[in-house]
């Protein structure tokens, strides 16, 4: 009796561990907006997602996303000088934004809602990312946000209005996964 009590706890050990991933090339994690009309879009070259996830057992799923904000770029000059600066990221004073999700709801099919926290230059707001989960020996997660930048002093002072810089900002992931050794 005492072997299958032992072999179960085993086993479940195991798939607990089977549901930690780490991102894979060809994860990106993209941002985009409107200033004065007109859209921009960009990324993050550097992040480090932390995912625990099976659709079959949301109690125990996790996201745990540190993001370098210093690797936000647009790729105009003038863009991501700005947005680099004190007035919006502040890269220099806060180099790390943070998204944290313990609870998780699902949709229907394949799609979920993180019910998530992100901190970004020290202020931390709900921000629910909804996802795509699609199984498979290196899972793909694709997901978006939408975020009121305001709320996390991003663009202070006479960048405010927002009939200059869109209130909202598009958070787009997509993550490519494999399990975590």
């Amino acid at each position: 009796m005492r072997l299958p009590f032992l072999l179960t706890l085993l086993l479940a050990a195991a798939s607990a561990s089977a549901a930690d991933y780490t991102a894979q090339p060809g994860s990106t994690l993209g941002f985009a907006g409107n200033y004065q009309g007109e859209s921009f879009s960009g990324r993050f070259s550097k992040f480090t997602p932390a995912i625990r996830f099976d659709p079959a057992d949301l109690a125990t799923a996790r996201f745990d996303v540190r993001i370098n904000v210093a690797s936000a770029s647009t790729g105009n000059p003038d863009y991501d000088g700005e947005m680099l600066g004190a007035a919006f990221l502040n890269s220099v004073a806060q180099p790390e934004a943070r998204y944290v999700a313990t609870r998780f709801r699902a949709l229907g099919g394949n799609r979920f809602v993180a019910e998530g926290q992100l901190t970004l230059r020290g202020i931390t707001q709900p921000a629910p990312l909804t996802f795509t989960w699609t199984a498979g020996e290196k899972p793909v997660l694709a997901g978006e946000a939408v975020l009121r930048r305001l709320q996390f002093d991003v663009g202070t002072g006479d960048w405010s209005d927002p009939e200059v810089i869109a209130d909202e900002v598009k958070v787009v992931t997509r993550l490519v996964l494999a399990p975590s050794k």
